[in-house]
């Protein structure tokens, strides 16, 4: 492994992060840089480093002994693995600088003169006393939306204007960069990288995403977060986001706002996506009237058992969700008809494709109550070892299904998203395991 005194920012995030003994640590998420007055060129402060247990730490530059294209070593020391919370002094690059104007005056450039121009990477370079700082920019020119994507062009720093924490701040950065490091990414993982930007790129990014993406990251967020981006997108996209989210995670979301609110948002929606959310806003949320999905799996009795399979495939679905089926009298939409009991997965494996699931019913299993409280809920659970659970109302009618992991979200405490319990150890020493 060499030892590299020049590189893009950019090229560093997904690096593999090593110890001294070649044990893995995580992967590269962000450089934190500290921009400076005038023309001194920013100083590299360290790595945001995520770890194979989501946690994101920070790590200091000078820790890093050894770079190359595939991995970044780290010096004999020791590092804290408490959570990375970014100071007012510190700027990431990828996070803040990548997509931001800038204005060129480099006289070996003219097709930038007076014109924006877009960053696209910042080059670092290693100083003889061992210091890190950003020598080089990589920019494109600020196109509009139809015109072809212009070539790159890197410039000393020297030559870059309108890149300080002010201008960071300002409205209209792009988010190309952001997407990319997003993409790929499981929601919730997206949710927590996305609660450590600052607002402005939250809600940058919000804008960005389509409403599929979204949904299924502000799913995720805290309560408070969960607001605060609904806030920001305004009346019309924030109809779209409830649409696109699940019933109940909307229902919990609306639940969060002042009622001529979430009443005026309601009845922007298309009928046959607020009808359900109505229902569930009528139930106390640690109920399993409230914490149930109106939009579980739904057969007829003369569905084949290939056919359930087929329905229970579906990749929109939770594993919780797609261990049960349930059968019922037409209408299928909730509230069914009545209900006639439920087929499991495991089940339904073991039969041939062509039987019909009314043969392989399972019509003894107990049913929630929509008022039945969380302990309730919790122990029929744990008595009947299920991950799933079919809500009837007193007519015998199938109103929903609470699954294990929306118990665990009302289990756990309101703020567990955000917690990062600190692990027993704080720190790794050279050739040392990794706690936490």
């Amino acid at each position: 492994m060499g030892q590299v005194s020049k590189v893009f920012a950019a090229r560093m995030v997904g690096l593999a992060v090593l110890g001294p003994d070649g044990e893995s640590i995580g992967r590269v998420r962000d450089v934190v840089i500290s921009l400076r007055l005038g023309a001194a060129p920013p100083r590299v402060l360290g790595l945001v480093v995520e770890m194979l247990t989501r946690r994101r730490i920070f790590v200091p530059i000078l820790r890093v002994t050894s770079m190359d294209i595939t991995s970044v070593t780290l010096a004999t020391g020791t590092v804290s693995l408490r959570q990375f919370n970014q100071r007012p002094s510190e700027t990431l690059v990828v996070a803040q600088v990548l997509d931001s104007k800038v204005q060129i005056r480099d006289p070996g450039i003219p097709e930038l003169a007076d014109v924006d121009a877009i960053v696209v990477d910042l080059g670092l370079e290693r100083t003889r006393s061992r210091d890190w700082m950003v020598a080089r920019v990589a920019v494109r020119r600020h196109r509009h939306r139809l015109a072809r994507r212009g070539a790159i062009h890197v410039t000393e720093w020297k030559n870059v204007q309108g890149l300080s924490q002010h201008s960071l701040t300002l409205p209209g950065q792009g988010t190309t960069q952001l997407l990319a490091q997003f993409e790929g990414m499981h929601p919730a993982d997206v949710a927590r990288a996305m609660r450590d930007l600052p607002d402005k790129r939250r809600h940058e990014l919000a804008d960005a995403f389509d409403d599929e993406r979204l949904a299924d990251v502000v799913q995720e967020l805290p309560a408070d977060d969960q607001t605060d981006v609904l806030t920001h997108l305004g009346e019309k996209r924030a109809v779209d986001l409830l649409e696109a989210m699940d019933p109940d995670d909307a229902a919990d979301l609306l639940g969060e706002l002042a009622a001529p609110e979430a009443e005026a948002l309601l009845r922007l929606m298309d009928p046959e996506d607020s009808e359900p959310v109505r229902r569930l806003l009528e139930h106390s949320p640690d109920t399993a009237g409230g914490m149930m999905t109106p939009k579980p799996v739904v057969l007829t009795p003369n569905t084949t058992v290939a056919e359930a399979l087929a329905r229970l495939r579906n990749p929109d679905l939770t594993p919780a969700l797609a261990s049960m089926a349930f059968v019922v009298r037409p209408p299928t939409a909730t509230p069914t008809g009545r209900y006639l009991g439920c087929v499991h997965l495991q089940g339904l494996l073991r039969e041939p494709p062509a039987e019909l699931v009314a043969g392989v019913l399972d019509a003894d299993l107990p049913r929630l109550d929509p008022a039945d409280t969380l302990a309730a809920v919790t122990r029929y659970f744990a008595t009947y070892n299920l991950v799933c659970g079919p809500v009837l109302d007193d007519q015998n009618h199938l109103l929903g299904a609470v699954s294990v992991d929306d118990v665990l979200d009302h289990l756990l405490p309101v703020d567990w998203r955000e917690r990062q319990d600190d692990p027993t150890v704080h720190e790794i020493k050279s050739g040392g395991a990794i706690n936490g």
